[in-house]
């Protein structure tokens, strides 16, 4: 009987690739990717030579159509995979696993990586319930509407997705609707450069752009460890102490280049 899997990839250090998820890709007939540039990086690390075409949010719904009449026609395996973490957890899946599931196909899904449970696990953030929102709206109007939304939210643990370029911003706004919240920011997970900033909204905003400054000063100024602490601390935008601690941590970055 044909089956889709939903497999999960690593969402940045390749050892948590699982043995499963190799022998799956390897044993499937047709990869369902992403993007397949960024899959085929994988695919070759692991020496899989499944044949595999392009499957995202721009082409999904026609894609869906035909994949589902292919696995019906031809009996074939399939695979499901993205450019990082699990499939369908705010990335494509959703359309061709919700036809699946209609026409009786077997949808089976591995177990594996994901930035959501990964981020919940080192939050140190009540986590026995949670709500999961993804991405929210980037226009003002809209975030504060969705952020309204959510402290009516009878559940207290929020989950949201963010860019690197907007994540002041959104913080700064969840200090006005939610000025007594402890915030976890997780940035690169698993990553050489993983980094978490934890604490009030007021206090994470700070060492996020302490963070920013900092690797500014000492990256592109060419500032010595001791230059951009002193430097850092003169401008007011850290202790000595704090900016010793974050350039520490910048430092560890630069090296493992």
């Amino acid at each position: 009987m044909s089956n889709l899997y939903v497999v999960p990839t690593p969402i940045g250090n390749l050892g948590d690739m699982t043995e499963r998820a190799i022998e799956t890709l390897n044993n499937c007939d047709l990869i369902l990717a992403e993007d397949t540039r960024h899959t085929l990086k994988l695919l070759n690390h692991f020496n899989i030579k499944t044949k595999m075409i392009s499957y995202h949010k721009f082409n999904e719904k026609q894609r869906s159509e035909e994949i589902i009449q292919k696995i019906t026609d031809e009996g074939i395996n399939v695979a499901l995979v993205t450019d990082a973490g699990t499939p369908c957890i705010s990335d494509p899946g959703y359309e061709l696993v919700k036809e699946a599931r209609e026409r009786g196909i077997e949808v089976i899904g591995l177990t594996g990586a994901s930035a959501l449970t990964t981020a919940l696990s080192i939050s140190g953030i009540e986590t026995f319930e949670f709500a999961f929102y993804g991405f929210l709206p980037r226009k003002k109007s809209e975030l504060d509407g969705a952020l309204k939304r959510v402290l009516n939210n009878p559940v207290k643990t929020f989950v949201f997705y963010e860019s690197p370029k907007r994540i002041i911003s959104l913080i700064e706004n969840i200090k006005i609707h939610m000025p007594n919240s402890t915030l976890c920011v997780c940035k690169e997970l698993t990553k050489i450069h993983e980094k978490t900033f934890y604490g009030s909204a007021k206090s994470v905003i700070e060492q996020l752009k302490n963070h920013g400054i900092l690797f500014d000063k000492l990256i592109k100024n060419g500032y010595s460890l001791k230059e951009a602490v002193n430097e850092a601390a003169e401008e007011g935008i850290a202790s000595k102490n704090e900016a010793y601690k974050a350039s520490l941590d910048i430092k560890k970055i630069i090296e493992s280049f």
